[in-house]
């Protein structure tokens, strides 16, 4: 079956149902979601029952690019700076360091093992340098597993954040390639172009977009997050457009926004949760039926020998070194060096040498599409055994109750106030977003004229309001005093 305008809808709707419904009991086996979605692309492909054929590399890079927008945005929406600040560094490194380390120590090996020139194996091991966030989570979530210490803000900060390096790598390598008189120097430049171009526009589009959504008066709350998303845009396209890294730019400008007061953050926060759900389906269910198992099967014996030492070695190199200035339990080391799931970042980065056309390209995609699935298959379904066996989970009898949690569960222990706004206050005639509130208190109603509003954050508090503010613990609610009661 080809695709054509006329039943390109029907056919991504029926995938996309698909690969929900199939997706859902998946969890229970902790079975990764990713091998669901690869899986239902390749079967619906014309290799597969679908018999759908598709075979155009540049559409599937597209696709790939946005979904990553998406994706990468969404996880630095959700990270909580307080709480990735006490393992920043760790976590820096393991994305930068970490991930050179686990290309070059591969490329080596594959350098060793085939007839690929030095530059090719090293391509190689650019793609799948970096691991996948979404793959490693939705097993973690799905054995509700609670990990000690920092342990978890380390694996989320790791992987939201080594995609910008590996692409950067990919890129370089693939312009020894096709340029071999070139030296190794010769892509220093643009690697600290790409990465300090990258770091910069993305906190500066951070301040942008914070001043964009905060001041623009939209008249309905629905056009918020279509804001977002041209900001988001915005942010890759123009930092690509001047040489800078836009992967980079875009998860940076996420986190800087994701902790700032921002007018509607709640519904900004929860149509990015469902749209990166989208993307990833979309994303994987496009690579699956970019692949052709045929060609798979004669890289299987190289394929499996590459990933084993990828899993085994490779990683494990990049976990140590990077982390070898850092104070750590070495159980920890172990099972960060564990949690190192390829996903669809290497399989989208693997269209680069397609679209570039070198004489090994279709043989890098396949080998790569393999290490994806077998790590997936090898890692993927251990987590949570790995976990145990080494020790870092905590014990199922502790629950951790985020002041987030407490409000959506409507904690009956929550504290709550109600607070009268006089012409003297500090709050008088200011929006909420720009009170800098509490981040562990809410203000739940505002009684004003006998009625009662439910406030966002462009609400503007006028004088004899009367706030019933609530908090997780009666420290909170002083705070709040602060905030709001402070003589102008």
């Amino acid at each position: 079956m080809n695709i054509t305008i006329e039943n390109i809808l029907l056919i991504g709707s029926v995938l996309l149902l698909i690969s929900v419904l199939v997706g859902k009991p998946s969890y229970r086996f902790g079975v990764p979601t990713l091998l669901i979605f690869l899986a239902i692309g390749m079967l619906a492909g014309s290799e597969g029952i679908g018999g759908i054929y598709f075979d155009n590399p540049e559409i599937a890079q597209f696709i790939g690019i946005v979904s990553l927008n998406f994706i990468l945005f969404s996880g630095g929406l959700d990270t909580n700076y307080d709480t990735v600040k006490p393992i920043l560094k760790e976590g820096l490194a393991l994305s930068t360091l970490g991930v050179m380390l686990t290309a070059v120590s591969l490329g080596l090996f594959v350098w060793f093992m085939t007839d690929f020139t030095i530059y090719e194996s090293m391509l190689l091991g650019s793609i799948v340098s970096s691991t996948d966030a979404a793959a490693v989570f939705s097993i973690l979530r799905s054995k509700n597993i609670a990990l000690r210490e920092n342990l978890r803000p380390t694996l989320e900060l790791e992987s939201g954040s080594n995609d910008p390096m590996a692409y950067v790598m990919t890129i370089a390598c693939l312009t020894l390639v096709m340029n071999q008189d070139q030296s190794l120097l010769a892509t220093l430049p643009f690697f600290l172009q790409q990465m300090v171009l990258g770091a910069l526009a993305g906190w500066g589009f951070g301040r942008l977009s914070k001043i964009v959504i905060n001041r623009i008066k939209l008249d309905f709350e629905g056009l918020y997050p279509v804001l977002v998303i041209a900001l988001m845009f915005i942010t890759f396209s123009a930092t690509d457009f001047v040489g800078g890294n836009g992967f980079l730019a875009i998860y940076i400008c996420a986190v800087y926004l994701g902790n700032q007061d921002l007018i509607h953050k709640k519904t900004i926060m929860r149509m990015y949760d469902g749209l990166a759900w989208l993307m990833q389906i979309v994303l994987f269910l496009t690579l699956g039926l970019l692949v052709f198992p045929s060609q798979i099967v004669p890289v299987i014996g190289i394929g499996l020998l590459i990933s084993l030492f990828l899993i085994i070695v490779a990683r494990p190199v990049g976990v140590f070194i990077s982390l070898i200035f850092f104070k750590m339990k070495l159980r920890r080391r172990f099972y960060i060096a564990w949690v190192g799931l390829r996903g669809a970042a290497p399989i989208v980065f693997a269209t680069y040498p397609l679209l570039a056309g070198i004489d090994k390209a279709s043989m890098i995609f396949n080998i790569v599409f393999f290490i994806s699935v077998t790590s997936v298959l090898i890692q993927g379904t251990t987590l949570s055994v790995v976990a145990k066996w080494l020790g870092v989970v905590l014990p199922e009898s502790t629950k951790i109750i985020t002041p987030t949690d407490a409000f959506l569960a409507e904690n009956p222990k929550t504290a709550m106030k109600e607070i009268l706004i006089t012409p003297h206050c500090k709050a008088a005639h200011k929006k909420i977003v720009d009170l800098k509130f509490p981040p562990n208190a809410i203000i739940a109603m505002i009684k004003r004229d006998g009625t009662y509003l439910v406030p966002n954050g462009s609400t503007i508090i006028e004088s004899n309001d009367i706030l019933i503010v609530l908090s997780d613990t009666e420290e909170g609610l002083d705070k709040v005093d602060a905030c709001l009661l402070r003589s102008v």
